[in-house]
């Protein structure tokens, strides 16, 4: 399927951004040191119904990488900015682990470009977030090991026990290609440590769907339940043998449960 790719600039960085498909627009937002190209598995089945838009975050992929922090504020601005330049007023919003935080910010800055909400494997932050364990927190910011000594670290705590070897080695194979640098990883994880959304989003009014896998080490499922209660009318699916990758561990259902709500929340008929 042809891409449309592009570059904008929001607040002086040149942020990549493209878009596949045709119909509704939804935007898609990728977690901590994650490019777009790691939308691998859903996108592809997204873009059969919906115009699927998707970008780099400031410091990974092809985005420029400037001196950090990068505030999730700032992030959810570059959100808006590549919607801007794609043309698009209001989008359904699709974002995971820091994704989903930028999600949250989006829906609360942008209220009115905020079709519906999809938040996945994702937390509400501050005090009243439930933490990983102290292991899982120390290899998350690299301490004691290179990045690519964390990232082979975290494997046990981001994939469930029952998913192949080979669905993870796919992952693995492109997450080598767009490895992220020192500077923008650790710019992105100070703007996760600085933000919270759970003294806000009550005020969310975006219909909204809270997926998260219930083996999920690196951010509990409690945090699902936190979000899902705060957000007036909020639908939670817990998925079962999925950890914080559900979209890896369980991609079937994952994708059963995302349909299903897009469905109710797109005027009846998938990407209209």
């Amino acid at each position: 399927m042809e891409a449309l790719m592009a570059f904008v600039e929001n607040q002086g960085i040149k942020i990549y951004w493209d878009e596949r498909g045709q119909g509704a627009p939804i935007l898609l937002i990728m977690g901590l040191g994650y490019p777009s190209n790691l939308w691998h598995r859903t996108r592809p089945v997204l873009a059969q119904h919906f115009r699927t838009v998707a970008f780099d975050n400031r410091g990974v992929g092809l985005s420029e990488v400037p001196p950090g922090p990068y505030s999730i504020a700032t992030m959810a601005s570059d959100a808006a900015a590549v919607l801007d330049a794609a043309g698009v007023s209001d989008a359904h919003v699709f974002g995971v682990s820091m994704g989903g935080m930028i999600a949250q910010e989006f829906a609360l800055q942008y209220p009115a470009r905020t079709r519906s909400l999809i938040l996945g494997c994702t937390s509400p932050g501050g005090p009243s977030a439930v933490r990983a364990e102290s292991k899982v927190a120390d290899i998350l910011m690299a301490r004691g090991m290179t990045l690519e000594q964390a990232r082979e670290a975290m494997l046990p705590y981001i994939y469930d026990a029952a998913t192949p070897r080979e669905k993870i080695e796919e992952d693995l194979s492109l997450r080598r290609r767009w490895f992220p640098s020192q500077r923008g990883y650790m710019a992105q994880l100070q703007g996760i440590l600085a933000w919270e959304s759970y003294s806000r989003i009550t005020e969310i009014t975006a219909p909204t769907l809270v997926i998260h896998g219930k083996s999920d080490a690196l951010v509990p499922p409690a945090n699902g339940k936190l979000i899902a209660g705060r957000i007036p009318g909020a639908r939670l699916v817990l998925l079962e043998h999925a950890s914080h990758l559900f979209l890896t561990d369980q991609t079937q259902e994952a994708h059963k449960e995302i349909f299903e709500f897009l469905r109710s929340h797109a005027g009846g008929k998938l990407g209209q």
